[in-house]
């Protein structure tokens, strides 16, 4: 049998899991996971873990929701398939943003993805003009909006900047 190149990394992987489930997360492997609980230690903020509902919310109050959004540098955030049509589906697609009280959009940094470089919050109103905007315009009835750092920069606040040297 030879010898694994993967093997430490799979025992870090096996360790990070059952420090997960001590917290309640029971797949550390999740899509997206990772990255919100980046962006909520660094918002001070509780990551939500189940698959159909807010990224995170207020330690406080658990009612106020929070949804993140997360690229490289260059990339966009992306609310994926929301629907344009019929009526009753885009009605509950955009429930995917209204239920929050505020979005964010993380940028990361290209050379090492596990290092946030900035965090925009976002306005629910902004968010819900941009995606009608979009999604009026899509010739698809399932689309998926997109959100990049110049749209965050004009629509947004920075709540988080890395200090790293240049």
């Amino acid at each position: 049998m030879s010898k694994s190149t993967y093997k430490p990394i799979i025992d870090l992987v096996r360790k990070a899991a059952v420090v997960a489930r001590g917290l309640g997360i029971q797949n550390i492997l999740q899509p997206g996971l990772i990255k919100e609980m980046i962006i909520a230690d660094l918002l001070g903020h509780k990551v939500m873990y189940a698959k159909r509902d807010a990224d995170a919310c207020s330690y406080d109050d658990p009612d106020e929701k929070y949804e993140y959004l997360s690229c490289k540098e260059g990339g966009n955030g992306q609310l994926d398939r929301m629907f344009k049509t019929p009526k009753e589906k885009r009605a509950e697609s955009l429930r995917r943003i209204t239920r929050n009280k505020k979005f964010f959009l993380a940028i990361f940094y290209k050379d090492d993805q596990m290092q946030c470089k900035i965090i925009y919050e976002l306005d629910i109103k902004n968010v819900m003009k941009e995606t009608n905007r979009q999604l009026d315009k899509s010739t698809n009835d399932i689309s998926h909006v997109s959100f990049n750092e110049n749209w965050a920069r004009n629509n947004g606040i920075i709540v988080y900047e890395d200090k790293k040297p240049n």
